[in-house]
């Protein structure tokens, strides 16, 4: 095993890296993956202040998190200069574990699975391909081009995708909004719950999926013709199937709006809900 204790900006390159875990109280944190040629996995602390950043690498899993922060959280909390701006390199198939409180984090390039729980940190997630699993309590994230199968739980964070191709997509959020502009895999599914927050999807026309649309007091709509819509009791909803039906899109709100929008071939614009101004 070996230790670092930092004060001060630095670079360190380490052998391998079979996995990393990271916990950062405020600041930011980017982990970049790489196959590059000769490259290494590799450390670089931009700033850090309050209690020392302490890394520990022992048996290809790499540890970094600061001084005394699981035993003395809370008085961190109140510590405004505690706070942590690095960029982590890693290979591409290696699984990354982030913990973020007031942080900000970055993860591009990953093949392997990525778990981030955060509490009030912007999240930005880019060409990902492997696994991801994302709890937030107020913070967002932002995705582009994943792949592969998305995890997503909130209370009043967002989530947003744009771009890739998910094998599953599920979110479950009190009061905040979920914006999926994805492709959806051959009996791929996608189920969306939410209270308050509005759910807007979109995805391609020559999709393959029952539909079930639900709202109790929300706005339901879409833009494929061949759904049906009903109400039955309180619920409002617009089901059926679309293309082969192979796979499956699943809406249920209490009071959010729910839309299900269609792209077509070679469409390459944000994604617009019928009658706001507003793309997302």
């Amino acid at each position: 095993m070996t230790r670092w204790t930092i004060e001060e900006p630095v670079e360190l390159d380490f052998d391998g890296v079979v996995t990393l875990r990271a916990t950062v109280l405020s600041g930011s944190i980017a982990v970049l993956a790489s196959d590059a040629p000769g490259a290494k996995p590799s450390v670089v602390v931009h700033e850090v202040s309050g209690p020392p950043l302490v890394l520990v690498h022992e048996a290809g899993l790499l540890t970094i998190t600061q001084e005394k922060l699981v035993e003395n959280l809370f008085g961190l909390l109140r510590a405004p200069k505690a706070r942590v701006e690095m960029t982590v390199t890693v290979p591409r198939e290696c699984p990354v574990t982030l913990n973020l409180v007031a942080a900000d984090g970055l993860v591009s390039g990953l093949g392997a699975r990525a778990s981030i729980k955060s509490a009030s940190g912007t999240v930005t997630l880019d060409g990902v391909t492997g696994d991801v699993d994302a709890n937030t309590v107020s913070g967002a994230v932002e995705a582009t081009d994943l792949d592969g199968t998305v995890s997503f739980t909130s209370v009043s964070g967002d989530l947003a995708l744009a771009g890739g191709t998910v094998a599953r997509l599920g979110a479950r959020t009190v009061s905040g909004r979920v914006t999926a502009d994805v492709g959806l895999l051959a009996s791929g599914r996608i189920d969306v719950h939410s209270v308050s927050g509005d759910v807007a999807l979109r995805v391609p026309e020559g999709t393959g999926a029952s539909v079930a649309l639900n709202s109790a007091a929300g706005v339901i709509d879409t833009t494929f013709a061949g759904l049906r819509r009903q109400e039955v009791g309180i619920m409002k909803n617009i089901g059926g199937t679309i293309g082969d039906g192979a796979g499956r899109v699943s809406v249920t709100t209490v009071s959010g709006a729910v839309t299900l929008l269609g792209r077509a071939a070679g469409d390459t614009s944000a994604i617009t809900v019928p009658g706001s101004e507003n793309p997302r």
